[in-house]
């Protein structure tokens, strides 16, 4: 059907490469020939401001074959399919964004997506950078007109794109090269999970682009020398191990000029020591002259015994330098992405406090240690204007009309206004009357796309954001099972005084290969279908799952929810930005110290914040204590686990989520994302949640306080904070 907003500009292309070979020209220029040749064409969609007279543009990316491509011979002799295969490989790179890379053909795949939105992105950068410049081109001028933010490892590929345009093409020097595309980029860190820190394959990259694995080999001999110069040769393990933990090019040779230096300053430490050892031997034989006639008379034998001793020396300097950082013949050769970020980037930042103190700490404490001044926090932001004014238009008019204007629009600190007014019977009134027919819209998106049909009366309890364990979706429907359990163990009137009636809904997608992932969203379905078809629980406990979950789907979701659930593992989410969408919209949260949790927790108040679980210091020390067999789990949880083992969820065979949860051999079992730990405290918490929704007002007012405390998390500040700090760019007055 099409986008009626993208603008496809058949004018503006730029050809892509991949494979060839790389030749040298006789001015030392090098040249990338041969290989597969597409074209990118632009797309372009206009994003209007909000009461701007300007729009700006979003370029995006498709592709086609170039025209020189196609197998013409072929096609006109009747081969068609050999013919149309140049454009079926084409073609693939944009059916699906992110494939499955568990293949080698995905992997393929992905680095093709990758490298085309780089080069494709940066040729136009410098075409508009050359045409602004008119006949007098200054490339030292470059970094002040264009600012390259790498959003994770994805586009780390624009590194040596840019160099090899800078060098091959333009003809620029490898320094003036490496100066400005350090002045140009920086790297936003946004997860310390493994798939965001992104390692190529160095065979694979080498072939699919050759070029650009050379260019990567020459940063990171920048950097080994930058390494040598800051550790010294004197303990070589040391110097070893802070290659191990921060070389761009893993288990890779090292370049002949830093296995030079290695080898000499270990023969220089070796004549040292063969100095001071004749040294003290000559101070021996001070007292015996024989003994100097007779070594006098051996002093040409001695001559070439030295001489071989000598080579052997150097071959064992040699050998020793080699084997100590050569590469090792059972471990893969893999391009870390992420360092090759840190290296390149003239800032890196995390997107939380405590995220961005774990960068530093953990996550890249090496290079922290080294550039101390390029690490920064950036912490995240949602606009208000989609996320409060657009999804949510009834509460936004009372915040209007307490705050006496629609300034909070572009001024959030006004939503802290509302503070003095959290105790206003009046405002209380409305605000709950707001949340209550947002509620109703949650009932009829429920009928439509799951045929449940829930009770608006009942505390909407939601967790909507990507499956993954470390959000542990897990913790949230095993204590909904526990729930459940206690409720199917007590009388009609026991639960009534219990339990506060809940609708638990969930949503999010899980990655195409994550297994485990897919295994969790089938197990909240089987609980669902249980739990929603019992006539003794009724409407005290409903489970949804909500399908097809996208952008949509949470501008229903999030302005009816009156707790939201963020209980990811402590240390493990960056940050996160669904908590702030829903505390702007005055839903409690539920959740660990995690992300941004912490400055939201600090901006609401702790009273109007249901904090449990372990801290991101203590995870180690936990994972540790569970290794070696320590942990004693909850019998309530314990209890749960025996609970979904009766069958009671259906046939279907649960223990390869039960066994991840199980024994202590390390990721993939021993409750690497510690639900087990945290599980007690986590439902010990929720019985505190029940108790102050039973009071209406209180929880009002703490809905009141969310929505006044999350004046912090508007974009507007975060990329405010980006331009000053990163970008170094002043806002422009319009006329």
């Amino acid at each position: 059907m099409g986008n009626p907003w993208e603008i496809v500009r058949n004018d503006i292309s730029y050809p892509v490469k991949f494979y060839g070979k790389v030749i040298e020209g006789a001015d030392g220029r090098k040249e990338w020939v041969g290989g597969e040749d597409i074209t990118a064409v632009a797309y372009d969609v206009p994003i209007p401001g909000y009461k701007t007279k300007t729009t700006i543009n979003l370029r995006l990316w498709s592709t086609k074959l170039a025209a020189e491509a196609f197998d013409l011979q072929a096609f006109n002799n009747g081969d068609h399919a050999t013919a149309y295969e140049a454009q079926k490989k084409t073609d693939k790179i944009c059916y699906v964004l992110y494939p499955g890379d568990e293949s080698l053909e995905g992997k393929t795949l992905r680095l093709k997506q990758q490298y085309t939105l780089c080069s494709a992105s940066l040729q136009d950068i410098i075409a508009r950078f050359e045409r602004r410049s008119g006949n007098a081109v200054n490339w030292d001028k470059f970094p002040e007109k264009v600012a390259v933010q790498m959003n994770d490892t994805h586009p780390t590929l624009c590194i040596p794109e840019l160099l090899r345009i800078l060098m091959d093409v333009k003809g620029l020097s490898w320094k003036q090269a490496w100066e400005i595309t350090q002045r140009t980029v920086a790297y936003t860190n946004h997860t310390v999970l493994p798939e965001a820190l992104e390692k190529w394959s160095f065979t694979l990259l080498g072939e699919l682009l050759p070029r650009h694995v050379e260019i990567i080999a020459m940063i990171d001999e920048e950097l080994l020398h930058t390494i040598l110069a800051e550790y010294g040769t004197e303990d070589l393990d040391l110097l070893q191990e802070k290659l191990n933990q921060m070389r761009i090019l893993d288990n890779v040779e090292i370049p002949t000029s830093f296995l030079e230096l290695l080898i000499k300053a270990e023969e220089n430490a070796a004549d040292v020591e063969k100095a001071a050892d004749e040294e003290q031997e000559e101070e021996g034989n001070d007292d015996s002259k024989d003994e100097e006639t007779e070594a006098v008379k051996a002093e040409t034998t001695n001559e070439e015994k030295e001489t071989e001793v000598e080579k052997v020396e150097v071959e064992d300097s040699q050998a020793k330098i080699k084997r100590i950082f050569g590469p090792h013949p059972n471990r893969p050769q893999v391009v870390h992405m992420a360092n090759l970020c840190v290296v390149s980037g003239h800032v890196v930042n995390g997107v939380a406090e405590i995220h961005s103190e774990i960068v530093k700490d953990e996550v890249f404490n090496e290079f922290y240690k080294l550039w101390p001044e390029k690490f920064q926090n950036k912490t995240n932001g949602v606009t208000p204007r989609r996320w409060l004014s657009f999804c949510n238009p009834e509460l936004s008019e009372i915040i209007t009309k307490w705050t006496g204007s629609d300034d909070w629009l572009v001024n959030t600190e006004k939503l802290a206004e509302l503070r003095k007014f959290a105790d206003n019977k009046e405002l209380q009134s409305e605000w709950r009357k707001a949340k209550g027919n947002n509620k109703m819209k949650i009932v009829s998106l429920i009928k439509e796309k799951t045929g449940y049909v829930v009770s608006p009366n009942a505390m909407f309890d939601v967790q909507i954001k990507r499956i993954h364990e470390y959000k542990r979706q897990l913790l949230n429907i095993f204590g909904i099972v526990y729930r459940y359990k206690k409720m199917k163990e007590m009388s009609p009137e026991e639960r009534k005084e219990k339990f506060v009636p809940r609708v638990c809904i969930f949503g999010g997608k899980a990655f195409a290969t994550y297994v485990q992932a897919k295994r969790i969203v089938k197990f909240i379905t089987d609980v669902g279908a249980t739990v929603n078809h019992d006539p003794e629980i009724g409407d005290l406990l409903k489970v949804v799952f909500v399908p097809d979950y996208n952008v949509s789907v949470a501008e229903v979701l999030i302005p009816g929810s009156e707790l939201s659930q963020h209980i990811s593992t402590a240390g493990m989410e960056a940050s996160g930005t669904s908590n702030m969408k829903f505390s702007m919209n005055g839903c409690l949260l539920i959740g660990t110290l995690d992300g941004a949790n912490v400055e939201i927790r600090e901006e609401v108040g702790e009273d109007n914040f249901f904090l449990f679980g372990a801290q991101a210091h203590e995870i180690a020390g936990l994972r540790k204590e569970r290794a070696e067999g320590k942990f004693v789990p909850d019998p309530r949880f314990e209890e749960v686990k025996a609970f979904i083992r009766t069958g009671v969820f259906g046939p279907y065979n649960y223990e390869e989520l039960m066994g991840s949860l199980e024994g202590n051999e390390g990721y993939g079992r021993a409750d690497y994302f510690l639900v087990g730990k945290d599980f007690p405290e986590y439902i010990e918490c929720q019985d505190k949640v029940d108790e102050a929704y039973r009071d209406q007002k209180k929880w009002t007012k703490m809905s009141i306080l969310n929505t006044a405390g999350s004046f912090k998390f508007s974009s507007d500040r975060t990329i405010h904070q980006y331009a000053r700090d990163i970008w170094r760019i002043e806002p422009v007055e319009l006329p």
